[in-house]
Protein backbone atom coordinates (compact mmCIF):
# COMPACT_ATOMS: atom_id res chain seq x y z
CA UNK A 1 0.00 0.00 0.00
CA UNK A 2 1.24 3.25 -0.91
CA UNK A 3 0.24 6.64 1.16
CA UNK A 4 -3.79 6.43 1.36
CA UNK A 5 -5.43 9.00 -1.47
CA UNK A 6 -7.32 10.82 1.28
CA UNK A 7 -3.78 11.95 2.62
CA UNK A 8 -2.30 12.79 -1.04
CA UNK A 9 -5.74 14.94 -1.81
CA UNK A 10 -5.33 16.50 2.11
CA UNK A 11 -1.70 17.96 0.86
CA UNK A 12 -1.97 18.62 -2.83
CA UNK A 13 -5.25 20.68 -1.63
CA UNK A 14 -3.75 22.48 0.45
CA UNK A 15 -0.86 23.33 -1.50
CA UNK A 16 2.00 21.39 -0.12
CA UNK A 17 4.23 19.43 -2.13
CA UNK A 18 4.26 15.81 -1.03
CA UNK A 19 7.59 14.36 -0.13
CA UNK A 20 7.02 10.62 0.24
CA UNK A 21 9.90 8.19 1.55
CA UNK A 22 9.60 4.95 0.99
CA UNK A 23 11.12 2.57 3.68
CA UNK A 24 11.13 -0.61 4.74
CA UNK A 25 8.58 -2.12 7.15
CA UNK A 26 9.34 -0.48 10.61
CA UNK A 27 6.40 0.07 14.22
CA UNK A 28 8.52 2.15 15.96
CA UNK A 29 9.85 5.91 15.89
CA UNK A 30 13.03 4.36 16.96
CA UNK A 31 12.72 1.40 13.90
CA UNK A 32 12.13 4.69 11.34
CA UNK A 33 14.66 6.47 12.65
CA UNK A 34 17.50 3.73 12.14
CA UNK A 35 16.13 2.78 8.85
CA UNK A 36 16.25 6.54 7.63
CA UNK A 37 19.93 7.07 9.40
CA UNK A 38 18.05 10.21 11.07
CA UNK A 39 18.15 11.11 14.71
CA UNK A 40 15.10 9.91 16.65
CA UNK A 41 13.67 13.86 17.66
CA UNK A 42 13.29 14.36 13.61
CA UNK A 43 10.78 11.89 13.70
CA UNK A 44 7.21 12.19 14.62
CA UNK A 45 5.47 10.05 16.70
CA UNK A 46 1.80 10.28 16.35
CA UNK A 47 -0.20 9.07 19.33
CA UNK A 48 -4.17 8.78 19.18
CA UNK A 49 -5.78 10.17 22.89
CA UNK A 50 -8.93 10.29 24.62
CA UNK A 51 -9.59 13.20 26.57
CA UNK A 52 -12.86 12.88 27.88
CA UNK A 53 -15.12 11.77 25.47
CA UNK A 54 -13.21 13.08 22.60
CA UNK A 55 -10.27 12.17 20.46
CA UNK A 56 -7.15 13.91 20.05
CA UNK A 57 -3.94 13.58 17.36
CA UNK A 58 -0.75 14.40 19.39
CA UNK A 59 2.37 13.95 17.64
CA UNK A 60 5.66 14.28 19.99
CA UNK A 61 9.37 13.17 19.07
CA UNK A 62 10.61 9.97 18.43
CA UNK A 63 12.93 10.61 21.18
CA UNK A 64 10.33 10.75 23.75
CA UNK A 65 7.49 9.99 25.68
CA UNK A 66 4.10 11.93 26.53
CA UNK A 67 4.00 13.09 30.00
CA UNK A 68 0.27 12.95 30.27
CA UNK A 69 0.47 15.69 33.22
CA UNK A 70 2.68 18.45 31.22
CA UNK A 71 -0.01 17.30 28.44
CA UNK A 72 -3.05 17.64 30.43
CA UNK A 73 -2.16 21.22 31.81
CA UNK A 74 -1.30 22.35 27.65
CA UNK A 75 -4.88 20.97 27.03
CA UNK A 76 -6.30 22.73 29.58
CA UNK A 77 -4.62 25.92 28.70
CA UNK A 78 -5.88 25.65 25.76
CA UNK A 79 -9.53 25.28 26.76
CA UNK A 80 -9.68 27.84 28.56
CA UNK A 81 -8.44 30.08 25.98
CA UNK A 82 -11.33 28.99 23.88
CA UNK A 83 -14.25 28.68 27.03
CA UNK A 84 -14.35 25.20 26.84
CA UNK A 85 -14.73 22.83 29.96
CA UNK A 86 -11.78 21.71 31.14
CA UNK A 87 -10.61 17.69 31.35
CA UNK A 88 -10.42 15.44 33.61
CA UNK A 89 -8.98 11.97 32.20
CA UNK A 90 -6.67 11.75 29.29
CA UNK A 91 -6.09 8.10 28.16
CA UNK A 92 -4.83 5.68 25.29
CA UNK A 93 -7.57 5.04 22.69
CA UNK A 94 -8.13 0.83 22.16
CA UNK A 95 -7.29 -0.85 19.33
CA UNK A 96 -10.71 -1.31 17.86
CA UNK A 97 -11.39 2.36 18.22
CA UNK A 98 -8.40 3.05 16.17
CA UNK A 99 -9.47 0.33 13.40
CA UNK A 100 -12.96 2.21 13.54
CA UNK A 101 -12.27 5.70 13.85
CA UNK A 102 -9.14 5.89 11.18
CA UNK A 103 -10.30 3.90 8.06
CA UNK A 104 -7.83 3.56 5.04
CA UNK A 105 -4.71 4.07 7.02
CA UNK A 106 -2.82 1.34 9.64
CA UNK A 107 -2.58 0.95 13.11
CA UNK A 108 0.33 2.60 14.17
CA UNK A 109 0.75 4.49 11.11
CA UNK A 110 -1.50 6.94 11.41
CA UNK A 111 -0.75 10.54 9.92
CA UNK A 112 -0.88 13.41 12.19
CA UNK A 113 -3.74 15.10 10.73
CA UNK A 114 -6.40 15.36 13.40
CA UNK A 115 -8.54 17.87 11.01
CA UNK A 116 -9.26 14.85 8.71
CA UNK A 117 -10.54 13.21 11.36
CA UNK A 118 -12.29 16.25 12.94
CA UNK A 119 -10.64 16.14 16.21
CA UNK A 120 -8.04 19.20 17.51
CA UNK A 121 -4.09 18.03 16.62
CA UNK A 122 -1.21 19.30 19.17
CA UNK A 123 2.32 18.72 18.77
CA UNK A 124 5.42 19.20 21.06
CA UNK A 125 7.45 21.99 20.53
CA UNK A 126 10.45 20.15 20.51
CA UNK A 127 9.57 18.61 17.43
CA UNK A 128 9.24 21.62 15.63
CA UNK A 129 12.81 23.22 16.05
CA UNK A 130 13.53 20.69 13.02
CA UNK A 131 14.12 21.65 9.18
CA UNK A 132 12.53 18.86 8.55
CA UNK A 133 10.34 16.46 9.91
CA UNK A 134 9.19 13.07 9.25
CA UNK A 135 5.59 12.02 10.33
CA UNK A 136 3.49 8.54 9.65
CA UNK A 137 2.16 8.11 6.26
CA UNK A 138 -0.39 5.90 6.98
CA UNK A 139 1.02 3.04 6.11
CA UNK A 140 3.82 1.04 7.72
CA UNK A 141 6.31 1.58 4.75
CA UNK A 142 5.71 5.02 3.79
CA UNK A 143 6.67 7.96 5.77
CA UNK A 144 6.16 12.18 4.64
CA UNK A 145 8.57 14.84 5.34
CA UNK A 146 7.59 18.20 5.53
CA UNK A 147 8.64 21.06 7.27
CA UNK A 148 7.57 22.41 10.30
CA UNK A 149 6.26 25.85 8.96
CA UNK A 150 4.24 23.71 6.50
CA UNK A 151 2.68 21.20 9.16
CA UNK A 152 1.58 24.55 10.90
CA UNK A 153 -0.36 25.81 8.17
CA UNK A 154 -1.95 22.71 6.98
CA UNK A 155 -3.60 22.12 10.90
CA UNK A 156 -5.82 24.58 11.57
CA UNK A 157 -5.78 25.93 15.77
CA UNK A 158 -2.96 23.40 15.80
CA UNK A 159 -1.54 23.39 19.67
CA UNK A 160 2.28 23.54 20.30
CA UNK A 161 2.82 22.44 23.90
CA UNK A 162 5.95 20.75 25.78
CA UNK A 163 4.87 17.84 26.58
CA UNK A 164 7.41 15.25 25.98
CA UNK A 165 9.29 13.84 28.91
CA UNK A 166 12.64 12.09 27.99
CA UNK A 167 12.90 8.41 27.49
CA UNK A 168 14.41 6.23 30.51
Amino acid sequence: MLIPQKIIKFLKDNRIKLEAIEHRTVYTAYDKAQTLRVKPNMIGKTLVLKIDNELAIVLIPGNKNLDKNKFKKVVNSFRKKQNLKLIKNIDFISEKLMKNKFKGVKIGAVPPFGNLWNSPTFVDKGLMKNLKIIINGGDYNWSIKISPNNFKKIIPNLVIGSFGQAKK
